[in-house]
């Protein structure tokens, strides 16, 4: 691992039941710990962008999430909305039912929409594809559909199915994925020891709501970050 944990995590909140004080409390232990970003929900990016301001902290949310099945209308609709509040990195859950029915078609016609509106305004994409309900095959056949589509970032999970990020999983991404597509790890990262690990196997970001717990553990282990 290169660099500090911190500058690796998306600290993330996007419960349902998220409230004005929880984004509050994101975006300043954001700040105070030096996060590479905060990710909320897409009704709050507008509260997010003004508590960070001033700071280098990012601002990302979700789009089609989490389930990835909307259509690719109302997924450009959510990402142009995003947009306009003043988002800075958008992490887009694609159709993860055409996934599974291998239709590798529509896959590529949802993200060949999806890529020229997000570019246009130079924002960052990170393409949440939801690992742990994949084979090897199908994350493979991800890897080199979305490798060549430009995309900033491949990223295992959403957090709402059965199982997160592994390691495995991200050697797997980096193994297939070009060397320009960075890797974000997320789902059921708890604690610095796995961090460590996710990011010694090629993730270059990590979303986490333990965010805190993560650095302290960090400190724990090394004297500091």
């Amino acid at each position: 691992m290169t660099g500090p944990i911190n500058q690796y995590i998306d600290h993330t909140i996007l419960k349902p039941t998220t409230l004005v004080a929880d984004i509050d409390k994101l975006c300043s232990e954001a700040k105070q710990f030096g996060f590479a970003a905060v990710c909320v929900p897409p009704n709050f990016i507008r509260q997010a962008k003004q508590a960070l301001t001033g700071s280098a902290v990012k601002v990302a949310t979700v789009i089609g999430f989490p389930f990835g099945y909307a259509a690719v209308e109302s997924k450009i609709a959510e990402i142009v909305l995003a947009m306009v509040d003043g988002v800075d990195e958008l992490d887009v859950v694609v159709n993860i039912s055409a996934i599974k029915n291998g239709d590798w078609a529509y896959l590529a016609n949802e993200i060949n929409h999806i890529m020229p509106v997000v570019k246009s305004k130079g924002k960052v994409i990170k393409i949440i594809i939801e690992s742990g309900v994949l084979t090897d095959d199908e994350i493979i056949k991800c890897c080199e559909l979305y490798g060549v589509a430009g995309i900033d970032y491949l990223k295992t999970s959403t957090g709402y199915a059965e199982k997160g990020a592994s390691v495995e999983t991200v050697k797997l991404f980096r193994l297939h994925l070009p060397e320009q597509v960075q890797i974000k790890a997320s789902g059921g990262i708890r604690d610095y020891d796995f961090a460590r690990k996710l990011v010694d196997a090629g993730a270059t970001r990590l979303g986490c709501s333990a965010s805190v717990a993560i650095v302290m553990g960090a400190k724990a282990a090394q004297g500091g970050y």
